[in-house]
């Protein structure tokens, strides 16, 4: 019996949150039949596979992640959009872990150029553009930045911060304004 309802749509969204609750590797065909008590042969007149069905969490997860952090970064510029941009990723993670990860799936070529990333990048390109850096510096700031962040948001996440006495926010803040100050060293103006 095919369950009413079940679309798409529905379904990516109920990956979403599985991917939330049991983290985005363990997001499966089988496991999103169970949560709708179907049979995993029903899903499949929706979603082709697991690989699919991740993609499709992944470019939801980019394109929430992409609207937040243009909400976030409206009217800011310089540090402030730095942080605002950092900030909105870190939150994004700390409430959707799932998501987050599934934002990361590596897509292929054609699926990439027509996801959200495209967003992410060209924002990243925005706040970059008031520390009036040129090519190839500006490619450089984009990977770095995209590195730092991640890298220091996997870390926290994973607790790889609770070792110390020092709290990971004021390590954050600390991060941001050397990345600020870094940029502005950088710039041509």
């Amino acid at each position: 019996m095919v369950r009413v309802g079940l679309t798409p749509e529905r379904l990516t969204r109920a990956g979403a949150e599985l991917a939330d609750e049991v983290g985005f590797d363990q997001v499966t065909v089988s496991a999103l039949a169970r949560r709708f008590d179907v049979k995993v042969a029903s899903l499949y007149s929706h979603v082709k596979s697991s690989h699919d069905l991740k993609t499709r969490i992944a470019l939801s997860a980019l394109e929430e992640l992409a609207d937040r952090v243009s909400a976030d970064l409206a009217g800011r510029a310089g540090k402030d959009a730095l942080a605002a941009f950092a900030n909105a990723f870190r939150d994004y993670a700390r409430e959707h872990p799932g998501r987050y990860d599934a934002a990361r799936l590596r897509l292929d070529p054609e699926t990439a150029a027509t996801s959200a990333g495209v967003r992410h990048a060209q924002m990243t390109r925005a706040i970059l553009r008031g520390y009036d850096l040129s090519e190839p510096d500006q490619t450089h700031a984009v990977r770095m930045l995209g590195s730092v962040f991640h890298g220091y948001i996997s870390l926290e996440m994973a607790g790889g911060f609770s070792h110390t006495a020092v709290d990971s926010q004021e390590s954050w803040l600390w991060t941001l304004d050397s990345l600020d100050a870094l940029l502005r060293s950088r710039g041509t103006s």
